[in-house]
């Protein structure tokens, strides 16, 4: 570790135009993933929260299922799709998907499992069908947590395609991995530098929106 620490410095700055344009690929996988998932995720929510869907087999299968992609690390996911559709940033968006979705699955449906059901009982008992009563009724009470978690879910993926990165999934995970293979120590430096800045950017800002939704 002293040998690696020693060749680590002086960052090389050279490396941060490249480090950039990986950067915004990165910053884009973890865009497209988790807006897919969030769309996704409304119906998946929906199927797995008991108060909401009475059918205990629709039920009881989408919880096995988004319990399933919960457990499987975001490592993983990439390594499974990467040598499904090749190296690149397409296995990377998918892997990250699946990944976003298992999450956002939990917290949502547990969310919709907490509200009062009572504004749901009423619309129903003054003649709305299921969708108007979900509209009106289960919506307005879950749409703060929802907003946050969705922005939670980016910062993890951020952070995630990074890692995922590493094993061929495309942006700035990918340049680090390249750079140390070559032992470029000092550009491995910089690109952690980068990361690191962005990440708590993001965290930041992320997190200032969350309060204000919240």
């Amino acid at each position: 570790m002293g040998q690696i620490t020693d060749k680590l410095f002086p960052p090389n700055w050279g490396i941060v135009g490249p480090a950039m344009e990986r950067l915004i690929e990165t910053i884009h996988m973890a865009i497209i993933a988790t807006t897919f998932a969030v769309l996704v995720v409304i119906p998946v929510s929906l199927l797995a929260a008991q108060n909401i869907n009475s059918n205990k087999i629709v039920y009881n299968i989408t919880r096995f299922i988004m319990n399933i992609l919960r457990t499987i690390p975001d490592i993983v996911l990439a390594v499974i799709f990467v040598g499904l559709f090749g190296i690149g940033v397409f296995g990377g968006i998918v892997a990250l998907f699946v990944f976003s979705l298992g999450i956002l699955a939990k917290l949502i449906s547990e969310t919709i499992e907490s509200i009062d059901m009572q504004p749901v009982e009423a619309m129903r008992a003054s003649g709305a069908n299921t969708i108007q009563a979900i509209a009106f009724a289960v919506v307005p009470q879950v749409l703060p947590q929802f907003s946050s978690f969705s922005l939670y879910v980016f910062e993890i993926n951020v952070r995630a395609s990074v890692v995922i990165g590493l094993v061929g999934a495309g942006g700035i995970g990918n340049l680090m991995m390249t750079r140390f293979g070559f032992n470029d120590y000092n550009s491995v430096f910089t690109i952690i530098i980068i990361i690191f800045v962005v990440v708590i950017l993001i965290e930041y800002i992320s997190g200032k929106i969350r309060e204000a939704i919240v």
